[in-house]
């Protein structure tokens, strides 16, 4: 089966300047963290990237332990980028991360320049490519200084394995400390991808603040909780789902009744939005002029074109705005 992009890809949805630099992301971007693996249905991943680019979604986000297993969802992702979309590859933006355990011995995990060097060379040899678009450092690594990590991050753009470079899972503090040094090195820190949601709100207190007076975008992952702010969990839990069935990163200790609560809350101001309970939380990240991109996971194509939805109505009043805070508390 051979794929021809649709030639109006890019008529019907936003693009956001990464804080001050040049790279402008798609309003909503595609993470391959989940159902990219060995363990997907292939057909089903390749499909959901057709759906993705032919809606103006360029950006397409991984990790280098990202599958299951490990590893595979950029080999997935790989081999669908030299079939599929071998005359775009100047049209994505392809992100790689390290930072979490991908192999035995004291080289294999963390922010240390031999590790972050070698895991994206792993990466780019797995996808087949040259470069990355972005490459973060994925989580602050307690031990080694914060400096090597950055020159490491430093050290990879000058080589031309990566474009820009970013981080993850960083707090206000020591995030203005990474891109204070990325800063001095020459090589900006032009985004950070914090866990960001209307349940997870640990980014405004301070990060967003720090990344707005640095000039640094941010890309807001697990923006529907895993999940729950969707319409799923209004009548309690089913039985198919994800906290039901595996409840690896979700499971029923987070859902308290006074969760569901206010999930029925969020719902009934989405509805007299006009949106539904999902599409609402999506748009309500984006209304912040700092919030460059949203990461959105997809199982089916389906999922893809109504996540779009959100961008019809990315604005609030401050009467909703306060309903939504008291709500939440």
């Amino acid at each position: 089966m051979s794929y021809t992009p649709s030639s109006s890809r890019y008529d019907n949805i936003q693009y956001r300047r990464s804080g001050k630099s040049g790279l402008k992301l798609p309003a909503l971007s595609l993470g391959l963290w989940h159902n990219f693996g060995f363990v997907n249905d292939f057909e089903n991943s390749r499909n959901i990237l057709h759906t993705a680019f032919d809606n103006g979604i360029t950006h397409f986000d991984l990790a280098n332990n990202y599958g299951p297993p490990p590893g595979s969802a950029e080999e997935v992702f790989g081999k669908i980028l030299h079939t599929d979309f071998k005359g775009y590859r100047d049209e994505l933006i392809i992100s790689s991360k390290a930072g979490y355990t991908m192999w035995d011995g004291p080289y294999g995990d963390w922010g240390s320049k031999k590790y972050l060097v070698s895991s994206l060379d792993q990466s780019l040899k797995r996808m087949n490519l040259d470069y990355v678009d972005i490459f973060y450092h994925h989580r602050p690594d307690p031990d080694t200084p914060l400096e090597e990590t950055m020159a490491a991050l430093d050290l990879i753009v000058r080589q031309g394995k990566a474009l820009y470079a970013g981080i993850s899972n960083y707090g206000a503090e020591e995030a203005q400390k990474a891109i204070t040094i990325l800063k001095e090195l020459g090589t900006p820190c032009i985004i950070h991808q914090p866990k960001y949601s209307m349940f997870v709100r640990d980014a405004e207190e301070g990060l967003l603040d720090v990344l707005g007076d640095n000039g640094v975008g941010c890309i807001p992952f697990s923006p529907l909780a895993q999940g729950l702010l969707t319409d799923k969990y209004l009548n309690g839990i089913p039985a198919d789902s994800r906290v039901a069935t595996s409840g690896v990163f979700l499971n029923e200790s987070h859902i308290s009744a006074d969760k569901l609560d206010k999930i029925k809350l969020l719902n009934e101001v989405a509805q007299q939005r006009g949106q539904k309970l999902a599409h609402m939380a999506l748009s309500w990240l984006l209304k912040d002029d700092r919030v460059t991109s949203v990461l959105i996971g997809a199982s089916k194509p389906a999922q893809v074109t109504d996540s779009l939805e959100s961008l019809k109505n990315t604005s609030f009043t401050s009467e909703e705005l306060k309903m939504i805070d008291q709500i939440l508390g």
